[in-house]
This record gives C-alpha cells, structure tokens and sequence, in this order.
C-alpha cells in the first residue's frame, strides 16, 4: 500500500473483486491511469474472502477455474497498466469538484483526485447470515462451524453437513464428495435454488453414496464440547429430529449485505443497488459507473462475465467523459496488443 498522499489519476475504482481487476485492464487499454480502493487487506473480493477454492465454471476459456486463481489472473493481466491499490481502508468521503472531476478520501488518509469513478463494490460490506442456534458461536473460532472454505483440505476425510440450497451449497457439496468421508446436505424441501447441471451431477452422486440429503430438514442445535463439534441436530416443521454425527458445518445461507458510504452518496438505489444505464453503466450522477454485483438494470443478470463486459463499458464511457474532444479510434487487442507484449 502507498503511503498516505495526495494522487491524481483518471479513474478511482472502488473495489478491487474481479469485476474491478478487469475494469483496470480496460482503463490501461484506453491509456487510463488507475487506482483502486478497497476495504480488503488484498484483491479478489467474495472470491478470495469467501471462497479462494471455489470452482468457478462459466468463466469463458475456462471450464473451470478456482476463485483465487482466477484473481491471480486477472491482476497479472492488469499489472501491465501499473495501477495503484489502496487496501484495508474503507472509502469515506467522494466529493464533486469544480472542474467535474472527483476527490475520494479512504478512512487511511488517502486523498487522490480522480476525473472519473467506477464503483464495483460487489455486495457492499458483507458478512454471512448466520442461521439462528443457540450456541452456535462456540463452534466458529475453532472451525467446527464455517461460512466459507478457505481451505478445502482441511475437510478431507471429515463427516461435513452443509446447510443450504443455493449454488455454494450444492458446488460445495460437489467439490467435497471426493475428499471427505461423508457429505450430507440439509434443506428445507426438495427443489435446490442452483444451477440446473450441478443439482443433476449432485444427484448423480446422491445416487452413487457419495452425498446423502437430508429433506426436509432444517437446522436445530449442535453438539459438543470445548469448541470441537461432534454432531449437529435438524429438524422437520413436524418437530421430528434426525441426529448427525459431524466433524464441521457449512452453513452457506447468503451475504448480509450494507452499502455503507456508498449509500450516501446522491446515486440512485433499489433494493441496495445503484441503478445503471445499461449502455454505459453509468449512474444517476454523471462521471460515476457502477459495474458487477453492485450495478442493476432491467434484465441484469448476476454473472462475473456480465460484470466483465460493464467494466468494458463503463472503461469506454468514462474515456468519453474525461477526454470529450479527443476522437478515439477503436481497435481490437489483437491488433494493439498491451505493454510488454
């Protein structure tokens, strides 16, 4: 991390996840100074705070590729245009200057002014919510209790429930079939709200022993003791409980999700998104765009690949904002190239 000081730059990319590691190659391609601010003490986002070993499956080249080494990636590819990070501080002051520009102050004391911004703040600050146990507190330090995997093999040959219906739930539940030496997975019904192909290929394993559900069944306590958790206890609406022996629990029931400052900024917000043309990702406030999970419009779909494609066009928008008298000629990487290369 700089030191605190002042900067002055073209664009100030607030968050530093993939969507806004790959809005820095597009700036670098259109001859744009970066730097990029985020709350983490490192990149990556969700992917690298919550799931680094996460498979991820529609990344276009790729069928498929862990979180923290897609993250890799995409800063080895923005590392040609040298921008700048500013990590463990969160943004606390954005401020409209005279000449249209912007002066973005961290709660470090970093002050850059910026002609432009792209927020691809993700889900804001987020933390997990946790289902409500009595207790269940005592099995998190130890790692009995887990929202996220950090490290996949320390799961090997452990008896894992993981709790949930959504996509972490059911890739979770593919991804640890082979390494530990039982995996159930508990939910409320039957109907998984995943991607279609994992729910088949998880009940192909089902079929083969590998994973066991256990539906319609919801969370009731766990059992232990000094902070090693020994089983975990779920409960029909009926009342009738099913004991599990287990060595960990993954309880993956989404992200409490808080803007925070971002909040206070004048943008247009529903639901805790920032509207956005499509066009352009621009918001409300000229000179500000906002790209991946952060950023909705009519038919958004909640994809990295979409945020990839935002940050192509919120890079280009803001290009045309900061430089409105100077023709640009378009070309393609093929054809351009980057530094070094």
């Amino acid at each position: 991390m700089p030191p605190s000081t002042d900067y002055e730059t073209d664009l100030a990319i607030i968050g530093a996840g993939p969507c806004g590691l790959f809005a820095i190659f597009e700036a670098g391609m259109l001859d744009m100074r970066c730097h990029v601010f985020d709350v983490l003490d490192d990149a990556g986002g969700q992917c690298t705070a919550l799931y680094p070993e996460k498979p991820i499956y529609d990344i276009p080249g790729h069928p498929h590729i862990d979180a923290v080494d897609l993250i890799a990636k995409l800063q080895e590819q923005a590392a040609p245009f040298d921008p700048v990070y500013h990590f463990g501080a969160q943004i606390t002051e954005l401020e409209k200057m005279q000449d249209g520009g912007w002066r973005v102050r961290n709660s470090a004391g970093d002050e850059i002014t910026a002609r432009a911004v792209i927020v691809a703040a993700g889900a804001g600050a987020f933390g997990p919510n946790r289902p409500p146990m009595d207790g269940i507190e005592a099995f998190e330090g130890g790692g009995g209790v887990q929202y996220m995997v950090s490290r996949k093999e320390d799961l090997r040959d452990k008896s894992v429930v993981i709790a949930g219906g959504g996509d972490s739930a059911v890739d979770w539940a593919l991804s640890l079939a082979d390494i530990a030496s039982q995996v159930y997975v508990v939910h409320r019904r039957p109907k998984f709200r995943a991607a279609p192909e994992s729910v088949r290929q998880m009940e192909e394993l089902v079929e083969a022993g590998k994973i066991e559900l256990v539906v319609p069944y919801q969370l009731n306590s766990l059992e232990g003791e000094a902070g090693q958790m020994t089983a975990v206890n779920v409960a029909t609406l009926d009342g009738d409980i099913r004991r599990i022996e287990a060595d960990n629990l993954l309880a993956f029931f989404g992200l409490a999700m808080d803007l925070g400052p971002v909040a206070d900024w004048g943008l247009n917000l529903e639901r805790n998104h920032i509207v956005v043309d499509p066009a352009t990702c621009q918001t409300s406030v000229e000179g500000i765009y906002a790209i991946g999970d952060i950023a909705d419009y009519p038919g958004k779909l909640k994809l990295i690949l979409t945020g990839f494609a935002e940050g192509a066009s919120a890079a280009h928008a803001a290009r045309d904002y900061i430089r409105p008298d100077q023709a640009y000629h378009f070309e393609y990487s093929t054809s351009r190239g980057v530094p070094g290369e």
